[in-house]
């Protein structure tokens, strides 16, 4: 039987047709590739354990929170909104009142 060519559809582990036909049929090139594809899963590996850690998952959080932040705080020349900034300040103080008022009527 030639590399390359499958006749048991359980042998090229559930790999696409197309990647099975485009096997090398030379021994040492097919290792080399072997080799190659090998490295690249266990990169592909290493980056998802690294993405999937918790403090990589915090990281990516905080940065999002800050660049939506700064997105809505500035314009795109990078002014500041004061408008916005005054609102959200209001809103901050209100809520603190708020929570002070409750705390003294209890």
């Amino acid at each position: 039987m030639e590399v390359g060519s499958v006749s048991d559809p359980g042998q090229d582990g559930g790999a696409p047709p197309a990647a099975v036909a485009q096997l090398p049929s030379d021994p040492v090139v097919l290792e080399q590739e072997i080799v190659r594809r090998r490295a690249s899963l266990a990169a592909t590996v290493d980056e998802l354990a690294f993405r999937a850690q918790p403090k990589e998952i915090l990281r990516r959080g905080l940065n999002d929170a800050a660049r939506r932040l700064r997105e809505a705080t500035t314009t795109p020349d990078g002014r500041l909104r004061t408008g916005r900034v005054a609102a959200v300040g209001a809103a901050v103080v209100a809520v603190l009142v708020l929570a002070a008022w409750r705390r003294r009527s209890r």
